[in-house]
C-alpha cells in the first residue's frame, strides 16, 4: 500500500522526570502517515517509556502527543485508538485464539457488531484463519506473536506499537519473522512504532530509525543515514562495527588535538603507513575475516579483509580509507 506523505504522529517537546537525575527529554518528533519507525537504543535509554507515554500507559511531565493533529496527550490509552503489542505477547492461557483477539476489541465500536466477523478478518490478516478454537499453548512462539499482531489490529486502531516484538523468538527463526512482520505492517498500511535493542531488527524493519541514549534523542534517519553519517561519537560507536582511537592513535589517522577517531573495520587496509601492530587474532567468515591487531599505543583494532589477508603473528602497518572524527566527549 503506497504512503501518503505528511505527518501523522508528532512529539512536540516531551520530557518525563523520574528523579532530579533521570530525565527523558525534550524529545520531538515527526512520524509520516504509514511509515514504520524503530526506538533503538541501550537498556535505560528510555526507548520504552517513550512507547508506553505514545500508548497512554505513561504521562509526560510536559509536551503534547498529536495523532492525525488531535491532541491525545490527556487521553486514556482506549480512547487513543492505539494498538499495542507487547513484548511477552500477554495472551491469556485460559482463552482460545479467537477469545485472546476478541478481547481487544471489548469497550470499542466492534464489540456487538459482528465480533466473530471482525476477529475472523484479523486472523485472516495475520495468517491464522480458522485458528479461532485453538489454545494458545498449542501455537509456537511465531504463531503466538501474530495472535497479539491480531488482537492489536481488530479494533482498526490508527497507531500500531510493539515493544521488542521478536525477543521471545529463537534466534533461528527472527529474521524470517522480520521479514514477515515488515511484510504484514505494509500490508495493512499502519503507521507503526517497535522498540528495539538490536540493531540487525531496526535495520530490516525500520522505514526510518530513532537513536536514544540517555533519554535523549541522538539522531533520526535511515539504516544507511546512521552507519555511514552518524550525528555522534555514540551513534557511530553503537550502530555497526567500529573502532575508536584517542590520543596519539588519533592523531596518527589524521585527528586534531582533542578529537576522536571512528572507523569501520572494512575501512582499514593491511597497507600504509597510519598505525603499526602484530594480528593476534583471526575470525574466518567465508568470505572475509576480521582481525584483531594490536597497535603499538596497546589498542585493539578489528579489521575486515580478505581470508588470506594476514596472519596470526604477522607485523602490519595499517591505512584507513575513511575515518570519521568527533569532538572528546565533554568537550
Amino acid at each position: 500500500m503506497a504512503r501518503e506523505a505528511g505527518t501523522f504522529l508528532r512529539l512536540e517537546e516531551i520530557r518525563v522526570r523520574f528523579s532530579p537525575v533521570v530525565t527523558i527529554g525534550p524529545v520531538s518528533l515527526d512520524i509520516e502517515r504509514g511509515e514504520i519507525l524503530a526506538l533503538l537504543g541501550p537498556s535505560g535509554s528510555g526507548k520504552t517509556t517513550l512507547l508506553r507515554l505514545l500508548a497512554g500507559f505513561e504521562r509526560a511531565d510536559a509536551g503534547h502527543v498529536r495523532i492525525e493533529g488531535e491532541d491525545v496527550t490527556g487521553l486514556a490509552p482506549a480512547r487513543r485508538r492505539v494498538g499495542m503489542v507487547f513484548q511477552h505477547y500477554a495472551l491469556f492461557p485460559h482463552l482460545d485464539v479467537g477469545e485472546n483477539v476478541a478481547f481487544g476489541l471489548h469497550g470499542t465500536r466492534d464489540e456487538g457488531r459482528g465480533m466473530s466477523a471482525v476477529v475472523a478478518e484479523a486472523l485472516t490478516l495475520v495468517d491464522l484463519a480458522g485458528f479461532e478454537r485453538r489454545k494458545v499453548q498449542e501455537l509456537s512462539g511465531g504463531q503466538q506473536q501474530r495472535v497479539a499482531l491480531a488482537r492489536a489490529l481488530a479494533p482498526a486502531p490508527r497507531v500500531l506499537l510493539l515493544d521488542e516484538p521478536l525477543s521471545n523468538l529463537d534466534p533461528s527463526l527472527r529474521e524470517r519473522t522480520r521479514r514477515e512482520l515488515r511484510q504484514l505492517i505494509q500490508r495493512v498500511g499502519i503507521t507503526a512504532v517497535f522498540v528495539t535493542h538490536e540493531q540487525d531488527e531496526a535495520f530490516d524493519l525500520g522505514d526510518r530509525i530513532a537513536v536514544m541514549n540517555a533519554g535523549r534523542l541522538e539522531q533520526v534517519g535511515t539504516a544507511a543515514d546512521l552507519y555511514e553519517r552518524p550525528a555522534s561519537l555514540f551513534v557511530g560507536a553503537f550502530v555497526g562495527r567500529a573502532n575508536v582511537l584517542r590520543g596519539a592513535a588519533a592523531r596518527a589517522l589524521g585527528a586534531d588535538n582533542g578529537q576522536v577517531v571512528l572507523v569501520r573495520p572494512e575501512q582499514l587496509r593491511f597497507a600504509g603507513t597510519g598505525l603499526s601492530g602484530v594480528v593476534t587474532e583471526r575470525r574466518y567468515t567465508g568470505a572475509a575475516a576480521f582481525f584483531q591487531v594490536t597497535i603499538e599505543t596497546g589498542e585493539r583494532l578489528e579489521v575486515q579483509a580478505a581470508p588470506d589477508g594476514a596472519r596470526i603473528g604477522d607485523r602490519v602497518s595499517l591505512g584507513a580509507e575513511r575515518v570519521l572524527r568527533f569532538p572528546e566527549p565533554g568537550r
